[in-house]
């Protein structure tokens, strides 16, 4: 009998999100756990050395990681979503490590004290952008018919978007077709749709708007 699967989890995450879309696309079954991580709880930490999500536990075993959890459900679990040729296999892998950078500027974005921070992070992130449109076959997915992990790291990466459009264009995505078609389809994924929940929008937006940075003053005056 296989091992039960808990996926300990922030409702926020998107790191969270890519185990939830791998776990959705192979059909495995499992069960979700949301943590506070403002105030973590003790058995939390206790199978979180990094005290952050994702965790998934095997049983008995945790593993952390979301790109360690991800390989783990590759070697395990049917629906491979990796590529079968060595070759494009860790170029798949290398543009996640991407995506795990892009992630970080994000952040960077997000929490940026000032205009002339937030713009620099901008920029930067533009061109990651500008960088992943040149690789992007979009047709639909990231390397063409079949939805892969990459697609599945990606997938959160847009999300953000979605509110980052309510608040301003900030031209970082702008002048991208493939990657506008690309968005497009990961938005129309289930397994992408609904690795969150309904309130996350609002979630996020109280985010950013408790962030006291460029970012919260931009919304503030978006919805005035």
């Amino acid at each position: 009998m296989a091992a039960r699967l808990r996926l300990i989890s922030h409702k926020l995450c998107p790191y969270v999100q890519r185990a939830v879309i791998a776990l959705t696309e192979k059909g495995v079954p499992f069960e979700r756990i949301d943590v506070d991580l403002a105030n973590k709880p003790d058995w939390f930490l206790a199978i979180s050395p990094l005290g952050k999500t994702p965790v998934l536990q095997v049983g008995e075993a945790a593993i952390f990681e979301s790109a360690v959890i991800l390989e783990y459900l590759e070697e395990t679990q049917p629906k491979p979503l990796h590529p079968a040729d060595p070759l494009r296999r860790a170029e798949h892998r290398a543009w996640i490590e991407y995506g795990s950078q892009v992630l970080n500027d994000i952040a960077g974005l997000y929490s940026a004290p000032n205009q002339d921070t937030f713009r620099a992070k901008a920029a930067q992130l533009e061109q990651r952008f500008a960088r992943l449109e040149t690789r992007l076959a979009a047709s639909p997915w990231f390397d063409g018919e079949d939805f892969s992990l990459v697609d599945a790291v990606f997938g959160p990466v847009f999300r953000y978007f979605d509110i980052f459009d309510e608040i301003g264009d900030f031209g970082i995505l702008a002048g991208k077709p493939k990657l506008a078609r690309w968005r497009k389809s990961l938005a129309g994924r289930p397994s992408v749709r609904n690795a969150v929940s309904a309130e996350y929008p609002v979630l996020l937006s109280d985010f950013l708007r408790r962030r006291n940075s460029w970012i919260s003053e931009l919304q503030a005056e978006a919805v005035a």
